[in-house]
């Protein structure tokens, strides 16, 4: 049987998974990604210091992310609770260190800020040294994605397994879940 609490949750999670996504989204290709040139520290320090609110904006954004990521696991682990309370807390732990790798991928990114800022202990530094340590502070940001990823999958294969569990939603569309989500682990 379906309360009334994870009724509600339901909608918090859909509300939350589709709002977190769209601002992803918009955050890494429409803000982030134009100012990170590959293999080249300083044309992308000097698109930074040129749209350094820009940089912030998506900071912002995904730091917005993290927070939706972490009221997504609430709210699957409300849900999936009466399913299995331990596999539904499991997902959601994997979920949250997910939600930690976007938050130290931050940490990193205002790091490199600094970097290029007129900081005066940093001056004793040559510009383009300080230029390769920011782009490697943000080329740092992808490996925490990266690492985090697993943890994506890892919660999205045990919450579709919950799903199958639990007749929520049509099997087929939770085997789909299972097998796409443990895909996305390996």
């Amino acid at each position: 049987m379906i309360d009334n609490l994870q009724r509600a949750a339901a909608k918090i999670a859909g509300c939350s998974y589709i709002f977190s996504f769209a601002i992803v989204v918009f955050a890494n290709y429409v803000l982030l990604n134009p100012l990170i040139v590959p293999r080249n520290a300083a044309d992308t320090a000097r698109n930074l210091l040129a749209h350094p609110t820009q940089f912030r904006i998506a900071l912002t954004l995904f730091l917005t992310y993290s927070v939706g990521a972490v009221v997504l696991a609430g709210a699957l682990y409300i849900i999936l609770r009466p399913i299995n309370h331990y596999l539904a807390l499991l997902g959601a732990l994997f979920r949250l260190v997910f939600a930690m790798s976007w938050l130290l991928s931050v940490i990193y990114s205002l790091g490199a800020l600094r970097l290029l800022g007129n900081t005066p202990y940093l001056q004793v530094f040559e510009p383009d040294r300080l230029q390769a340590l920011a782009r490697v502070m943000i080329a740092s940001t992808f490996d925490n994605y990266y690492v985090g990823l697993p943890f994506f999958g890892l919660a999205a294969t045990v919450c579709a397994w919950l799903w199958l569990k639990s007749n929520y939603i049509p099997r087929g569309l939770s085997i789909f879940g299972v097998i796409a989500c443990a895909w996305c682990v390996l």
